[in-house]
């Protein structure tokens, strides 16, 4: 059986995953921002936390660590191990291309460096799913607080190769304001305008607009689509390198 994904919205705008394997009864949680939201999801579901899966080092996306660890002893964090240093005390450390498991499913561990150094992912093939964090993003990606836009690019671009059925768990809800700004770089997009009202009219009822399909991304994010001829016209930068061109839709978005 695939493995269920719970979404708990945490802090402002932050969201954590429980991910839970139906045949083994391994319950894993994808970052973790606050206690709270955290142990009420698993209280409901009647789950035990058993692993914790850092994408990266910022606070809302490990604060909760330790107050978990007391929770729920014996649980598991793993993370990557170019970032140790900055996470909270590691049982595994983890490089591109280990697998991690969640009871019996094995997921592989992406490098997507850029919105910081260290920063992973983690593609569950099986269950067709992706824990991205603050990489690839619905409708965006993360600013580069610590990386280059090289790196970035490069990370974004082993996402965009995933199968485009793939399930994107990112770690905010920012796609208004991230659909906002796609409407100002790539106007003409008849999917991006239709994707956008659907945002709009599920953020006025209070749904989540995460997760989110990758085929939705490719089709819409102007970020995974610096390399089309479609939006380099948009933004007259047909001479650049798609490389160039993400990074120049970057620096809009930082303006914007």
């Amino acid at each position: 059986m695939p493995l269920e994904i719970v979404t708990i919205p945490c802090l402002k705008d932050n969201y954590a995953f429980l991910v839970h394997d139906p045949d083994t009864g391994t319950t894993a949680l994808v970052d973790a921002p606050e206690p709270g939201p955290i142990e009420k999801a698993l209280d409901e579901h009647g789950w035990r936390l058993d692993e914790i899966l850092l994408t990266h080092h910022h606070d809302d996306h490990i604060a909760a660590v330790e107050a978990l660890r007391a929770l729920y002893p014996g649980v598991r964090v793993t993370g990557a191990s170019a970032d140790e240093r900055r996470l909270p005390a590691l049982d595994v450390a983890v490089k591109e291309g280990d697998t991690v498991t969640i009871g019996a499913e094995a997921g592989e561990v992406i490098d997507v460096s850029g919105h910081t150094v260290g920063h992973i992912a983690f593609h569950f093939p099986a269950s067709e799913v992706a824990f991205t964090g603050d990489s690839l993003m619905a409708l965006g990606c993360g600013r580069l607080f610590e990386g280059t836009a090289a790196m970035m690019w490069k990370s974004l671009s082993k996402l965009a190769a995933l199968p485009p059925e793939t399930l994107i768990c990112s770690g905010h809800e920012y796609t208004a304001s991230n659909a906002a700004f796609a409407v100002t770089v790539d106007p003409d997009n008849p999917a991006l305008t239709a994707r956008k009202a659907q945002i709009d009219a599920d953020r006025a009822k209070g749904r989540p607009t995460v997760p989110s399909r990758l085929s939705d991304e490719l089709a819409t994010n102007p970020f995974l689509r610096a390399s089309t001829p479609e939006l380099k016209a948009a933004l007259g930068s047909e001479a650049l390198s798609d490389e160039d061109v993400f990074a120049h839709i970057r620096k809009l978005k930082d303006e914007f």
